[in-house]
């Protein structure tokens, strides 16, 4: 635990240390587009973050390979290097859509080669558990299908997501925090060396996003673009792959009574992480609906838009901060709820707790103006959004500036509404290609 704790704090250090030049780079080399009235940003912001976390992972498993328990992943096994690789093409195609914005298919055809890549050397699914069946091997043609969907899938559904500051980095936080749980879990508690590379991979995958969020929380210094976005979606598509085809659940009979008791126990995280449903369950939803709408409209797929869930928030009231706030919590409600299952599937207090959650979850959403107060005693200690008008107003002109400046309900009750049907510049898709054209006219112009 020490060597992984190390390795995601090397990971961190370096993304976090490195954005601040990557930011001046990407602003001398013109990564930086204007302001259209579809941007939910205000002020323009330059992209290219993906390149300080491609850094971190490189060091991350630089580190990982001198460490003395973590070495053994690499002499055992080849996917760290399927990784690398995989990650550097994926990298290279995302830098240069952010810089030149390249076309769909091209993006599409570089993704599907990335999960090639990966596939000929050896990061692949060998077999599946089903329950009431066990383990069934895959051919060679079916393994290959199968791990490159799932790549693909992973790596647009956390783009479809990365339309607000610091989403996308802290959802798959959240997501790679329970899978290294797990991953963790399988690896020292059933002595299987194979889930060792899987969590390698998300201890490395939260460094990179914990390193990246302090640029990119509300109001973003600077977005990681697709090169940060389809490269963390790739992170974690590869932990998933690794976990899933790789751990056979013979290997869990000894512990579980038999192979179809073992697959049975594994099933709630297992399955979900196959298709996936519940690491990613909340950018997984959002794929679909977008793909579902978009087609009901008439439009491409891949057209992008600004239906997505976190601009739905934004719709019906709810701050910036707020919003991202409150998917950070779905995601970690569904990915967590389904560790503890794993855990313990017949315990019905995790069943309750998670019903409970949930209720307080759809409270949040329906509560989009609500700002918590302090009492009158701890206004002196806390931001003057959560004091009372009373408070502010007595502290003078330059407090109530200040409060303003600092995201008071009312700068944001005059905020413009989303409109739905456009989108943002950090909330394009994977696959959508962006307006060679930008639009000039101010928020709110009539068209």
């Amino acid at each position: 635990m020490r060597e992984y704790l190390l390795t995601l704090c090397i990971t961190a250090a370096v993304t976090y240390l490195l954005t601040g030049p990557v930011r001046k780079f990407a602003i001398v080399a013109g990564a930086m587009p204007e302001i259209r009235a579809r941007d939910v940003h205000r002020e323009p912001t330059p992209r290219l973050g993906g390149i300080a976390m491609f850094f971190g992972l490189c060091a991350g498993l630089l580190v990982a390979d001198h460490l003395a328990n973590l070495n053994e992943v690499f002499a055992k096994s080849n996917e760290p290097k399927a990784l690398l690789s995989g990650a550097a093409l994926i990298w290279l195609i995302g830098v240069l859509d952010d810089k030149f914005e390249i076309d769909a298919l091209i993006k599409l055809g570089g993704q599907m080669i990335a999960a090639g890549v990966m596939v000929m050397q050896g990061l692949t699914i060998l077999w599946l558990p089903v329950p009431g069946v066990g383990s069934v091997a895959l051919t060679q043609w079916q393994s290959t299908l199968l791990t490159v969907a799932l790549v693909v899938i992973t790596i647009n559904a956390v783009n479809f997501v990365d339309g607000l500051d610091g989403l996308a980095a802290g959802m798959v936080c959240i997501a790679s925090a329970a899978f290294f749980l797990y991953a963790y879990r399988v690896w020292v508690s059933y002595g299987i060396e194979a889930a060792a590379p899987a969590t390698l991979f998300s201890a490395i995958l939260m460094g990179m996003c914990l390193g990246f969020l302090p640029h990119n929380m509300h109001p973003a210094r600077i977005f990681m673009g697709d090169s940060g976005s389809m490269l963390i979606g790739l992170v974690l598509a590869a932990g998933a792959i690794s976990i899933t085809g790789q751990v056979d659940p013979d290997a869990l009979k000894l512990f579980a009574g038999s192979e179809q008791a073992a697959v049975h126990q594994t099933v709630p995280v297992y399955i979900p992480l196959l298709l996936p449903l519940t690491i990613i369950a909340v950018p997984t939803a959002d794929l679909v609906l977008a793909i579902v709408r978009r087609t009901w409209r008439g439009q491409s797929p891949f057209a992008a838009d600004r239906g997505h869930l976190h601009h739905r928030l934004l719709e019906i009231g709810h701050s910036h901060s707020r919003a991202v706030l409150i998917m950070y919590f779905w995601s970690a409600l569904i990915a967590f709820g389904a560790l503890a299952y794993s855990v313990n599937s017949a315990s019905m207090w995790i069943v309750l707790g998670v019903v409970f959650l949930s209720a307080i979850g759809l409270l949040l959403l329906l509560l989009p103006r609500f700002t918590p107060r302090a009492p009158r005693w701890a206004e002196h200690f806390v931001p003057p959004r959560y004091r009372r008008r009373g408070a502010v107003a007595e502290a003078g002109p330059a407090m109530a500036e200040h409060t303003a400046q600092d995201g008071a309900p009312a700068e944001e009750e005059r905020r413009t509404p989303v409109v739905v049907g456009v989108s943002g510049v950090n909330g394009a898709t994977a696959l959508g290609g962006r307006s060679h054209h930008p639009d000039r006219r101010k928020a709110g112009t009539p068209r």
